[in-house]
């Protein structure tokens, strides 16, 4: 378990800042490029506040050296440098709420843009892009990644900007106040602010251990007790116990990492960030002694070099921030860089070019490309006429489902040609030659909206009356109107609120409605019992009907009537002929399936 951890964190590129990750990195700009004004505005008003909040030490640095009882030091009285701050704090005010507003003007709605192009770009990559990635990771992209990048463009940049105003300006002030000060302080506290962020690295990847340790043991116990019948079934609660205590030991481990580096940490900080202070303070200490420096110097001097610190320790988290945005800027142009195969334009508002319906497959070999040793498909050849009804039967991983695939051009042919009219499949455009095929699934994918929104699916600029019909003809519209919502019904995530058969007729009304050329059923009944069986199987034979129909069947009965049904065994077509002629081939493939599925209803 731990080392399938251990992989990921291996197989996680780690961003590395260059010149070429650089380049790349500031084309997503493109798309806050409309809303360049915003960010410009707000870069304006971040150099203004930054500079006006370095007014404040040097403010309190004159109110002390006047409380102090040296007026002559100070260039305002007590009651100016009052109202001045005041202005000072208004003026702040202002200035930080308009450049917030503005940095998040240009940053919501260029990431906004970045979210509709991610998705957009996803929804065009063919099925081949999705079986190579997972879709954990694909949602990740939209949704973490991008969301890291929104933190870059509204927070993280204006700050690291911020820090490197402040820094500079930080710098210069205190060579002002003091030069010899300014040179102990340069010397010796970037140094110390430097260690204190390489060892806080140092504790954020124990901790990140830590959390991964501790994920580890509750998949042990989210495994162990949602398997408790398993477990108990197999005596095996005393490898349980070991399982899981092995973690906790571990953990242990790696917690004990964890407080041993907070300790140090907490150490350094006290012994050697304060302990270096403090000698500053002591040098500071005896200038003023001297008369090289004032009381409210000294003030203003401290204050300017706590802000140069957290300024040191701010630029080195925000540049860690912005080189995840730098990798977080690479899996999304991964994304957008990928050619996809179809536009998210509307098909439907194209020009279609008919289709008949005739289906002729010549010498078509495949084998899937991430298995590309295993031969799928070994030289299919058959002829569908327009309006025929043609069944695909044979054992599981006979090949079926990959010609209905590849119809559909879900993948590249290997070797071979589908025509379709004459024509090679590849000759039509994608979206509008896949808007006249239709297929009804074993498994239907409901969307967790209503009945009437998943039929509607099939077409989406249909009318409410044809909707209607639609349902009419699946037999759907009788239990449809049984719900006291009728087709405003909620079905529930991926349909659950309604049965197997149920949702088979709301896939069938969605076929109906998109009146396609070419229909395509992947086993559409054999999972339901024999009544919602033979309600659906009515509604699929007014489906068919005038229609070129590819029929993936495992139960021989629903194909008695079809024009021609092909047998396959190992990516070949062994056997071709109507229910009849199959049948009376003694010792076929057909006849011995036939035979095993009548033994089959007989013992049942």
């Amino acid at each position: 378990m731990s080392r399938r951890f251990e992989k990921v964190e291996e197989d996680t590129p780690k961003p590395k800042f260059s010149k070429e990750s650089f380049k790349k990195a500031l084309k997503i700009f493109a798309f806050v490029s409309p809303y360049k004004w915003y960010l410009i505005a707000g870069l304006v008003l971040l150099f203004f506040g930054s500079l006006v909040f370095m007014i404040f030490p040097y403010l309190v640095g004159q109110m002390v050296d006047v409380a102090a009882g040296k007026p002559e030091n100070a260039m305002f009285s007590l009651e100016q440098a009052g109202w001045f701050l005041v202005v000072i704090l208004i003026l702040q005010g202002v200035i930080s709420y308009y450049r917030v507003m503005l940095f998040a003007n240009a940053s919501e709605r260029g990431i906004a843009d970045v979210r509709k192009a991610v998705y957009e770009k996803m929804l065009t990559l063919p099925i081949t892009f999705y079986e190579k990635n997972r879709v954990g990771e694909l949602i990740s992209r939209v949704t973490a990644d991008v969301a890291q990048l929104a933190s870059a463009f509204s927070i993280v940049l204006a700050e690291f900007v911020r820090q490197i105003i402040i820094m500079i300006t930080g710098i210069v002030l205190i060579f002002l106040i003091s030069w010899k000060l300014a040179l102990i302080m340069l010397l010796t506290f970037p140094v110390i602010v430097v260690g204190a962020i390489f060892i806080g690295r140092k504790i954020r990847a124990l901790s990140k251990e830590r959390q991964q340790g501790l994920a580890e043991t509750n998949i042990i116990l989210s495994e162990t007790l949602s398997s408790i019948n398993v477990v108990k079934s197999f005596t095996n609660e005393w490898f349980e116990a070991s399982r899981y205590g092995s973690s906790i030991d571990g953990l242990v481990k790696t917690a004990m990492k964890f407080a041993k580096g907070r300790a140090l940490f907490s150490a350094f900080i006290v012994s050697v960030l304060f302990g270096a202070l403090f000698f500053i303070i002591w040098q500071a200490i005896h200038l003023m002694l001297s008369g090289d420096m004032t009381s409210g110097d000294l003030i203003a001097f401290v204050s300017y070099t706590a802000i140069l610190g957290g300024a040191i320790a701010g630029l080195g988290n925000f540049y860690t921030q912005l080189l995840g945005a730098i990798g977080a800027t690479e899996r999304i142009r991964e994304i957008l860089d990928t050619e996809g195969e179809v536009s998210v334009e509307n098909p439907s508002g194209k020009v279609k070019t008919p289709i008949s319906g005739d289906i002729e497959y010549k010498e078509v070999h495949f084998a899937y490309p991430t298995r590309e040793d295993i031969q799928v498909l070994k030289g299919i050849n058959f002829k569908i006429k327009a309006g025929e009804k043609v069944a695909l039967v044979g054992t599981s991983g006979a090949g079926k489902s990959t010609i209905v695939q590849l119809l559909l051009r879900f993948y590249n042919l290997a070797q071979g040609e589908i025509l379709v009219d004459g024509k090679k499949s590849t000759d039509y455009d994608l979206a509008t030659f896949r808007n006249q095929i239709a297929i009804v699934p074993q498994e239907v994918m409901l969307f967790g909206g209503t009945i009437y929104e998943n039929i509607l699916y099939g077409k989406p600029d249909a009318s409410r009356e044809d909707v209607i019909l639609a349902a009419k003809q699946s037999n759907s519209f009788e239990f449809i109107n049984q719900f006291p919502e009728k087709f405003e019904t909620i079905v529930g995530e991926r349909g659950v609120k309604l049965s197997g058969g149920q949702r088979q007729r709301v896939a069938i009304a969605r076929a109906i409605l998109r009146n396609p050329s070419i229909l395509l059923l992947d086993e559409a009944t054999s999972s339901l019992d024999a009544e919602s069986e033979k309600v659906v199987q009515e509604a699929l034979n007014v489906l068919m009907e005038g229609r070129t129909s590819i029929i993936i069947a495992h139960r021989l009965a629903t194909i008695r009537e079809v024009d021609c049904i092909y047998v396959m065994d190992d990516g070949k077509i062994i056997e071709q002929g109507t229910h009849e002629e199959l049948s009376a081939v003694e010792d076929g493939a057909y006849s011995h399936l036939a035979k095993l599925q009548f033994e089959a209803n007989k013992e049942v």
